[in-house]
């Protein structure tokens, strides 16, 4: 009984995660849709607008003035236009050339350093290779080592076999050759 309430307990949870889940995908969209119904319907009660601008003047004159550079404005002045053009394009003209010049300063900055971390990267590399090649013969010398120090064991359980079938025991070494020093000390 307590395992089947475990389960549907879990399994409640899982509802409720999968249902907040779509809710957090799907009611956003939603949302907006409804509102956007909402404000459709709303707005389809309002007239049309009819805008016919080539009636109304180009720019009102406010009331009480009587200077005419308002009118002026309006005019057309090919002369003036031309002198206006020209200076917009040569400031165009100019910032590009600077946006140019900073472009290619940049360009040289960034080889420079690129160069750099070229130079930086070789050397690394040199001593890279050079540990590699340390790091070789150090390997080949711990394994010369070791096959020397093999054949140097093998070389010495041989003659210690040898020595027992002769008769040797380790204890009569040592004694021996205490014996042995004490006579080459009294010579």
């Amino acid at each position: 009984m307590g395992l089947n309430c475990g389960g549907v307990v879990v399994r409640f949870g899982l509802w409720v995660v999968a249902l907040s889940i779509a809710g957090y995908i799907v009611g956003p969209p939603l949302y907006w849709h409804l509102i956007e119904l909402l404000n459709h319907s709303s707005s389809s009660s309002c007239a049309p607008c009819v805008c016919d601008c080539s009636s109304q003047p180009i720019i009102s004159i406010p009331q009480g003035l009587s200077n005419s550079s308002f009118a002026d404005c309006a005019k057309h002045d090919p002369k003036v236009d031309g002198d206006t053009e020209n200076n917009v394009a040569e400031l165009l003209s100019e910032e590009l050339n600077l946006r140019e010049t900073e472009g290619l300063k940049n360009q040289r900055r960034a080889d420079m350093a690129l160069l750099e971390s070229k130079k930086i990267a070789s050397q690394y590399q040199k001593e890279a290779d050079k540990c590699n090649s340390g790091m070789e013969t150090c390997e080949e010398a711990r394994e010369k080592a070791e096959m020397a120090l093999m054949a140097q064991k093998k070389l010495s359980a041989l003659w210690e076999l040898r020595a027992r079938q002769k008769g040797w025991k380790e204890g009569l070494a040592k004694s021996s050759s205490r014996s042995k020093g004490k006579l080459h000390s009294a010579s």
